[in-house]
């Protein structure tokens, strides 16, 4: 069912097929290097790219921009308190200036930090501190068939065993993120959430949830945890158990605060509170408005109580799942099951000619692009150097934004690609940034003439 209707709309245009093909050679084969004029549909990411809804707009009109003591911000605190659990906020301009004040505060030089699955920021915001990104997936996290309804798991098993080769001592913080973005955006159970708390118990850790996607999660926990099926269970009772596990969270309000910017550390540890809350002073702005406008506070404040609204929620997940069954439909490799946020395409799969180091995934990605003016963005080699991962193309669905035409032609699309895989061909690098972890964002490439 329809959770909402369009109230405003915005013109986009597909430009030609030799527009395209001048805007990838440009762009260093790189999409984030394009201009958002010269794409049609833009599933590079869900962050900060959806549509407010009416109340939100209220909201921002209603903004307090006072420099401290905003009632801007005490909507916010209000709202995280009922929505999340927590009563204590520092908020900051976006997620990752979130985990520039938490993981600034907790890691030293030679810390190791275990993971379900690090993502690219977080992963890049570890390592700035001297400290070692190490990922504990469960095993069927890189099956892409795999029907494990919780394939975004951490797996305890795998961190025991980096804690018996590094010792606890140096291991001060486990984190788990819901849901698990480099995993396929896969859900991660409540009951895992219990286990990674008794063991960062156990090793005397800071327990940290990257929530970015906690109303997703909490709905899939809905779905497929026996303890949660009770179709009373309400999300919010599943977002404050699940979240309520941790000391502290990292929240990018630009994923299910349902906001073009902002985020947060919330946690009820008032030392924590006080060492990020001084860190954030010197890094994003004063307490009470972190890097942000008051009304773009406001807005967080309505669209983190909107984010869990069962209609909300419940139009979200089968969205983005029906995109993924209209895919598969079209024979394109889909990473199964769907998540919440986007569908995975498996690039190994579509484009089994090519080996990891000519990065299938942004080869696919350029294609899409070429053919049909669609911009996705790849989670495999070219992204992660250096790890163990699938060779993905995530096609992130922005909020309340597209409708079944826009992704009818996202389909065609990547059917029309996969008609003649065998002539894609494979990227070199030929421009890298100094920082690896990052290099997706401004590295550029060229198709390598022998891959075909």
């Amino acid at each position: 069912m329809v959770a909402y209707k369009s109230k405003m709309v915005e013109r986009i245009r597909l430009p030609s097929r030799e527009q395209r093909e001048h805007n990838l050679d440009a762009a260093g084969y790189n999409v984030f290097n394009l201009n958002s004029e010269e794409v049609f549909i833009d599933l590079l990411t869900d962050s900060g790219t959806g549509a407010m809804s009416d109340a939100q707009w209220a909201a921002l009109i209603r903004g307090d921009e006072a420099y401290a003591g905003s009632k801007s911000f005490d909507r916010l605190e209000s709202a995280v308190r009922d929505v999340m659990g927590f009563s204590h906020i520092v908020p900051t301009h976006q997620g990752r200036g979130a985990e520039n004040v938490l993981y600034g505060s907790l890691l030293s030089e030679g810390d190791v930090v275990l993971n379900n699955t690090h993502f690219d920021t977080t992963r890049a915001h570890v390592a700035n501190q001297g400290a070692d990104p190490v990922d504990c997936p469960v095993e069927t996290a890189h099956d892409p068939d795999s029907e494990d309804p919780f394939k975004g798991n951490f797996s305890i098993d795998r961190a025991r065993t980096v804690v018996d080769e590094v010792g606890a001592e140096h291991v001060p913080v486990v984190v788990q993120t819901i849901t698990n973005n480099s995993a396929a955006g896969q859900p991660v159970s409540v009951d895992n959430t219990r286990r990674v708390r008794e063991f960062a118990d156990e090793i005397d850790a800071t327990f940290v949830i990257d929530a970015c996607r906690f109303a997703e999660n909490a709905y899939f926990v809905t779905q497929r945890e026996d303890e949660f099926a009770d179709p009373e269970t309400d999300i919010v009772d599943v977002t404050r158990e699940q979240l309520g596990y941790a000391d502290a969270i990292v929240m990018s309000g630009k994923k299910d605060g349902l906001v073009n910017v902002g985020g947060f550390v919330a946690t009820d540890d008032r030392t924590l509170f006080e060492r990020c809350k001084q860190r954030a002073i010197l890094y994003e702005g004063f307490p009470t408005y972190g890097g942000m406008a008051g009304r773009d506070v406001a807005a967080m404040a309505v669209g983190l109580r909107e984010a869990v609204e069962e209609a909300y929620v419940a139009d979200r997940v089968e969205q983005v799942r029906e995109f993924g069954a209209q895919l598969a439909a079209a024979d394109v490799p889909v990473y199964t099951p769907t998540s919440g946020h986007a569908v995975y395409l498996d690039a190994g799969e579509a484009l089994p000619h090519l080996p990891d180091e000519a990065f299938p995934g942004q080869a696919l990605v350029c294609e899409l692009y070429r053919e049909g003016g669609v911009r996705g963005v790849e989670l495999g080699s070219f992204a992660f150097p250096d790890t163990d991962r699938p060779e993905l193309v995530r096609l992130a669905v922005p909020r309340r934004t597209y409708h079944r035409e826009h992704f009818d032609h996202v389909v065609e699309t990547a059917a029309s690609v996969l008609e003649s895989p065998e002539e894609i061909p494979g990227l070199e690098i030929t421009a890298n940034p100094a920082t690896p972890e990052l290099r997706h964002f401004t590295a550029e490439l060229e198709p390598l003439s022998d891959s075909v």
